[in-house]
């Protein structure tokens, strides 16, 4: 049971913000596929109720217990990345799903909170020099690092490990890093850019050219950023309003209902409409800096501030992405992408925030 005074702390702020999100994103995924198949609507919302009883276990054990069990509960999301790579269910030339008849999962989703608190675990155990972290200091950091960006990239989804490595450069910055280490840092991703370029798969490739020119191949790897574009700028200052967008319902734009579903919502409700949500996760990414300052201990501010920038750089790149920003890395929008892993794994980064700020005032 939560005792009654950590209810009191209960951040409603987050907890409403993350429910209006969820709840937009519902709708949005409806107006997407309406048209095509109603049911995706309806899983989104047996998958945010399910979330939503998992946040209250997770609100009720105090986080210290996720830092005792760290390194199991990272063990675990391991243990699952090599599952997903041995008898993993491939979808759209990808294996990274776990089938366990009744429902599917993806790992690479959950492992993302479980590296968040293994690094945070280790972190907070670290002695940092005056300088900031060293070589020396940051071999057991890359370690954790490293397995799943591997496992992961392997599967391939590379949108996901990009975003473990900007997870990773965000908390050991916070911590602190010392400047020859960041220049080192730089130079070896100057040499490793031109072989890592080698290892991308064809269509890989061709994503990052059609970022440059989606001219080249407007029917093929440019079709995704060209019907985007066209979907964000048609719908001016108010929209056309909920259900009446195009390229949606027509079926101009793939993945409409996951990774470009910030496509549809820019239709559907213009300049306006993509303010209001933009202040909504800025509202949220506030909230958490707010929980990352006032955190207890090291090990509460590093998970917060790790779930902060999580978040911070899934809505960075997806938007980056869909107005041509960035390239097309599959990155999902948080509450509004369709995907049960990826909304669980969102709700349950929000419990855990919620969890370490009413937590500041115990001893």
């Amino acid at each position: 049971m939560i005792d009654r005074r950590y209810i009191a702390h209960l951040d409603w702020i987050i907890i409403g913000t993350a429910l209006i999100l969820s709840l937009m994103g519902i709708a949005t995924i409806f107006s997407a596929t309406f048209a095509q198949d109603a049911h995706f609507y309806k899983k989104q919302f047996s998958w945010l109720v399910i979330g939503l009883f998992i946040m209250i276990p997770i609100v009720a054990v105090n986080y210290s217990h996720f830092s005792r069990f760290g390194y199991v509960i990272f063990g675990a999301s391991i243990l699952s990345l090599i599952l997903a790579l041995a008898i993993g269910r491939t979808v759209a030339g990808a294996q990274r799903w776990i089938s366990l008849g009744f429902v599917s999962f993806q790992p690479s989703e959950f492992a993302k909170i479980a590296f968040i608190i293994a690094l945070a675990k280790h972190l907070s155990s670290v002695k940092v020099p005056p300088k900031g972290l060293d070589f020396k200091e940051l071999i057991a950091p890359l370690a954790i690092l490293f397995v799943p960006f591997i496992l992961i990239a392997k599967q391939p989804d590379l949108g996901t490990a990009l975003i473990f490595c900007a997870i990773f450069a965000s908390m050991t910055l916070m911590m602190r890093i010392r400047f020859r280490v960041l220049l080192a840092a730089a130079g070896g991703m100057a040499i490793l850019m031109p072989l890592a370029w080698g290892h991308l798969k064809a269509y890989q490739k061709a994503r990052v050219l059609s970022f440059i020119d989606p001219s080249k191949d407007p029917l093929g790897s440019g079709y995704h950023i060209i019907q985007s574009k066209i979907a964000v700028g048609s719908g001016g200052i108010i929209g056309k309003g909920f259900t009446q967008g195009t390229q949606g319902s027509l079926m101009f734009l793939p993945e409409h209902h996951t990774d470009f579903i910030f496509s549809i919502l820019s239709e559907e409700w213009g300049f306006a409409g993509v303010l209001a949500v933009l202040l909504l996760f800025l509202t949220l990414i506030l909230r958490g800096m707010d929980v990352v300052k006032n955190a207890k201990d090291r090990f509460g501010f590093l998970v917060s501030f790790g779930i902060i920038s999580m978040l911070f750089w899934h809505v960075t790149i997806n938007l980056g992405m869909v107005t041509g920003l960035l390239p097309v890395v599959g990155v999902p929008l948080p509450f509004f992408s369709y995907g049960g892993s990826f909304l669980l794994t969102v709700l349950m980064s929000m419990a855990l925030l919620i969890n370490i700020n009413m937590r500041r005032f115990s001893l």
